[in-house]
């Protein structure tokens, strides 16, 4: 009989509570994505490096998003995403077990509230530059930008119509110290000096019926023993604004942007990032990415042009083979290389070509 009562409220106790399990949800998503790179005129000898990357067109991640139905028009919502370098099988963003992303948040009907490790001002970015993280790309003029998330932040996210807004505030915007440009060892928090390592990002945009503008503002302080240029102190800062759009044509859309950054430190300056981008489909299964990008240091000679493509082929709707290269032309003093990690040589010319696949899943 005893035993009878407690699988009877076993029971009970799970229809009960069958509902609310019901309406939580957790989904398993990620890409993988190498190449193998030719990148020529290394060194004044003219050496060329060929090497197996990990990111030819995406960097390579695994994430884990769930949501919880809350009622009334409230959700609980996490992500925790880790990039990974698949030609290693090490950890990137400095190592950080969820490097790309690792929030929790409550949405609202006035919007939806996120505490972790987050994006900034990348996304004013996605509607106008086809060629993204690509191993050639924007990266290669800006190691900032394809590593711009912050830790320690709070950030709000607003959706209206056609219009979305975005602000993030990071308390301390880097723990991490070793790993590269995603590694800055700026964690911030300290006592006595509320603004080292701080950082205010906001953005806006507006998608229309085959168009869209975007707007952002995105300022981050230095601090005692960062490892990013010379902001060694939170009176130094570098503040980018963005401005961009784009207008769908045809199968396709063209893209236009600007980024100016002041970077105000010990060694101040002044530069700014244009670009047209296309991206086109050529046949059902082809598709064309094309950027060209302008790199302008202001009361200097040390400039860049540098156009980038990417042909893909669409194995499935998952799959994909692709071939990208690109063009670092160098004036002045400026040694910027086309993949943004291999050596370079000031005012000289530098070609990138990789072949690729990638899989979403």
């Amino acid at each position: 009989m005893k035993q009878a009562m407690k699988t009877s409220f076993a029971a009970a106790l799970f229809a009960c509570c069958a509902p609310a399990f019901a309406q939580s949800s957790v989904t398993i998503y990620g890409i993988v994505d190498t190449a193998v790179a030719y990148i020529d005129n290394t060194s004044r000898a003219g050496f060329t490096i060929k090497k197996l990357t990990s990111n030819g067109s995406t960097p390579s991640r695994i994430g884990f998003r769930g949501t919880e139905d809350l009622g009334g028009g409230y959700r609980a919502n996490f992500v925790l995403e880790t990039g990974f370098a698949p030609d290693t099988g090490t950890l990137s963003q400095g190592g950080r077990s969820f490097g790309r992303q690792s929030t929790v948040g409550l949405e609202t009907p006035y919007g939806e509230v996120m505490f972790g490790r987050m994006y900034t001002f990348r996304y004013a970015l996605y509607g106008s530059d086809y060629m993204g993280d690509n191993l050639f790309g924007v990266g290669s003029i800006d190691p900032y930008i394809p590593n711009d998330r912050a830790d320690n932040s709070i950030g709000y996210r607003f959706t209206y119509g056609k219009f979305n807004y975005r602000a993030v505030y990071s308390l301390g915007r880097d723990a991490a110290a070793t790993g590269g440009p995603a590694a800055t060892n700026c964690p911030g928090e300290l006592a006595g000096d509320h603004k080292a390592c701080t950082q205010l990002s906001m953005l806006g945009t507006y998608d229309g019926d085959g168009w869209g503008v975007a707007a952002a503002y995105d300022k981050l302080r230095g601090g005692p023993g960062i490892r990013f240029e010379d902001l060694n102190a939170s009176k130094y800062y570098d503040l980018r604004t963005t401005l961009n759009g784009y207008v769908n044509v045809f199968n396709g859309r063209i893209g236009i942007g600007w980024i100016g950054r002041k970077h105000e430190s010990a060694t101040p300056y002044r530069q700014s990032i244009s670009w047209v981008s296309l991206t086109q489909e050529l046949a059902p299964l082809i598709h064309l990415d094309a950027t060209l990008y302008r790199v302008n240091r202001r009361h200097s000679n040390d400039d860049a042009w540098f156009p980038v493509a990417r042909l893909r082929y669409l194995l499935s709707a998952r799959t994909n083979l692709y071939a990208t290269a690109g063009y670092m032309d160098n004036q002045g003093s400026s040694a910027l290389s086309v993949d943004g990690q291999s050596p370079s040589v000031a005012g000289t010319k530098q070609l990138g070509i990789a072949l690729g696949i990638r899989h979403n899943f």
